[in-house]
């Protein structure tokens, strides 16, 4: 079956971009600006997660530290907004918990339609997206394959809110602020683990190629010390010259640099940004020199970073993960280990890869991807490779994967494939066709966590 992506998210507000990772909303005549009052700043907090960049919160800074134990959800309002949690602390980012502090986190579901950020920019008559999709052809999109095709990038709306404080509150000191009908507006963005990312470009002398790309490096990185590093290569959907476009279609990139993995995983991060595609498969298999450029961007950064080479990890989705695939049958030795996601590739092509540490994920429902996997996944035992193959519930609980995933660790194979049950891979009030089976299967796939913990264990 031909696919060909385009990103696909809610719609709803006028489209301005920032920087790349933009703001949702503008202010009316009745909003003031976030000086005002009590209030000295108001900052948007935004969240990538599976289906792209949200915005999940407001930062208020007053004037004067507030009683945690006196706020509640109902204290403050956000139009079309479900507000979750409220309280104060001393610093402007969410936290697991409150305190008294000059700043108050208003945080906001995810789920609401008006959080997401993503906008499609699919060709005319490319249909309408899903609400809450990840990056993908919209239902009704025309056609082509996951690894060709694409159109010039995601679009992405200012996150922009504007909070009203809707009952009074107190300061630690007992002084009562009074609630106001007039809202404050926030005038500027915190894009959480995003923003950890530097912007760069690299100019290949071997292609004449100039790549962009997304780099994390470990907090208190250490020259001294030797780190493992995650290539995360994007879908066609969300081809682009807007270098983060990557970083905030979906978490295949992010998922690797949040607090919480690195604290127990510190590693690299390298996420290019491709203006166009890299690898067709349909019509000929074929390789474009971008794949030669991004090896020659990897091998750049190992030199001058302080980077295990023994720890190198490749991971992608759709076109991604069909580099993946095209990566480690042309340079065998060059990954400890990688994490294919709704790819294929020519069978022919893929003896090279018997040797390799694979996990494979993949729907049942991809009629491309989960028969090339099949294929592929039969065509390196011939050659020698061991398998675990397992079906998964693609809704099941974080503790339940974790589960699934302890269990077919203890075979102990070099490959793990997993196949996510049809019917369980696209959410309700959505198409449960090929094209959707494709897409909605890295939302899921890169949030299981203990894949991540499993590849990072790999050594060359």
């Amino acid at each position: 079956m031909d696919r060909r992506a385009f990103i696909a998210s809610s719609a709803g507000a006028a489209l301005a971009v920032v920087g790349g990772v933009a703001a949702y909303g503008s202010a009316s005549a009745s909003e003031e600006s976030a000086d005002s009052g009590h209030i000295k700043s108001a900052t948007a907090i935004t969240e990538v997660f599976g289906d792209g960049l949200k915005l999940t919160a407001v930062a208020l800074e007053y004037d004067a530290p507030i009683k945690n134990a006196k706020l509640s959800k109902t204290t403050f309002s956000v139009a079309d907004r479900t507000i979750t949690k409220v309280y104060a602390t001393t610093a402007p980012t969410p936290a697991r918990k409150g305190c008294n502090g000059r700043y108050v986190i208003v945080e906001m579901s995810p789920d609401d339609e008006a959080a997401s950020l993503l906008e499609s920019s699919g060709p005319s008559g490319g249909g309408t997206p899903p609400s809450g999709a990840p990056s993908g052809a919209p239902s009704g999109a025309p056609s082509g394959g996951p690894g060709g095709g694409g159109q010039q990038g995601s679009k992405v709306k200012e996150a922009v809110a504007t909070v009203v404080q809707a009952a009074d509150i107190v300061t630690a000191r007992g002084t009562v602020y009074p609630a106001s009908s007039t809202g404050v507006t926030t005038t500027a963005v915190k894009n959480l683990i995003v923003d950890d990312f530097k912007q760069l470009s690299f100019t290949d002398p071997a292609t004449g190629n100039t790549l962009t790309y997304n780099l994390y490096i470990p907090k208190g990185y250490d020259k001294k010390k030797s780190y493992p590093l995650v290539l995360f290569m994007h879908d066609a959907a969300v081809l682009s010259t807007e270098t983060t476009t990557t970083l905030v279609q979906g978490n295949g990139a992010i998922c690797w640099a949040s607090p919480e993995d690195q604290a127990k995983r510190p590693a690299f991060v390298l996420a290019p940004q491709y203006s166009t595609a890299v690898v067709d498969d349909h019509g000929g298999y074929t390789v474009t020199s971008w794949l030669e450029t991004t090896v020659n961007l990897l091998n750049n950064i190992t030199d001058t970073y302080s980077i295990d080479k023994k720890r190198l990890y490749t991971t992608g989705q759709s076109m991604g993960a069909i580099m993946s695939i095209v990566m480690d049958i042309e340079y065998p030795d060059l990954f400890a280990a990688s994490y294919i996601v709704a790819g294929q590739w020519d069978t022919s092509q893929v003896s090279p890869m018997a040797n390799d540490k694979l996990w494979i994920t993949v729907s049942q429902g991809d009629e491309s991807a989960y028969p090339g996997q099949n294929a592929i996944t039969a065509a390196l035992e011939e050659k020698g490779a061991t398998v675990t193959r397992a079906v998964w519930d693609g809704t099941s609980t974080p503790k339940e994967f974790a589960t699934d995933v302890k269990k077919m660790v203890a075979q102990k194979t070099s490959i793990n494939y997993v196949a996510f049950q049809k019917g369980t891979v696209v959410p309700s009030g959505v198409t449960d066709n090929a094209l959707n089976n494709h897409l909605y299967t890295w939302k899921i796939a890169y949030n299981i966590e203990g894949i991540r913990e499993w590849i990072f264990r790999q050594h060359q």
